[in-house]
């Protein structure tokens, strides 16, 4: 009786220790199974490429995209966008897409929207750029300029020059017929016939 009494308390604590033991070590799977709770809310979904936007030209081969430095097709050409190549775009303003372009302003250019695919998301919308300022003002030669003015020398109008007063002589009226000096014309041509007279008598008597 007094052996099995002392199995029985040699026993007894090694049973408690091991259920003691037992529940100790699940604890920590207790624990793991609370922080293992998936969330009640939900996370968004990242649907942005890794490289974020970029573009990539298309169309014809032959017929690169130029490259400006303002997104208006009167601004300066600062490059070429060969089909096929990409780069990383920012958004666009009107028909243009800003890009990475070494060599424009800020090495930052535009190109056609509608020649380029759009990759990793949708192009924001940008403000509008500056106003391009020429780099080299355009004067004109005020000298060189003044040799192909023409100026329009006017016609002369015709002029009329008055003619002088027309002098008409007058003559005085004659009462009779007399001739110069008023002498009467009977007694000249009597006068003239006597003459004639008187010389013709002479002339004979020289012939006879």
């Amino acid at each position: 009786m007094n052996k099995e009494n002392r199995r029985l308390k040699t026993f007894l604590p090694v049973m408690i220790a091991f259920v003691i033991l037992f529940f100790v070590s699940l604890l920590p799977s207790l624990n793991q199974a609370v922080w293992a709770q998936f969330p009640t809310v939900s996370i968004p979904t990242v649907t942005s490429s890794p490289r974020g936007l970029y573009v990539r030209a298309v169309g014809d081969v032959e017929n690169p995209l130029n490259v400006r430095s303002y997104p208006f097709s009167t601004s300066t050409r600062v490059g070429v966008f060969l089909v096929g190549q990409e780069a990383k775009a920012y958004g666009y303003y009107g028909d243009y897409v800003m890009i990475d372009y070494a060599g424009a302003p800020d090495n930052k250019g535009w190109i056609l929207l509608n020649r380029v695919e759009v990759f990793g998301g949708s192009l924001p919308m940008l403000q509008a750029p500056p106003t391009e300022t020429p780099s080299i003002t355009k004067t004109i030669d005020p000298t060189l300029a003044a040799q192909f003015v023409i100026t329009a020398i006017p016609s002369r109008l015709p002029t009329y020059t008055e003619p002088p007063a027309l002098q008409i002589p007058t003559y005085p009226s004659e009462t009779g017929a007399t001739a110069t000096g008023g002498i009467p014309m009977g007694y000249v041509i009597f006068t003239l016939a006597g003459l004639g007279l008187f010389l013709t008598l002479v002339a004979v008597l020289r012939r006879g």
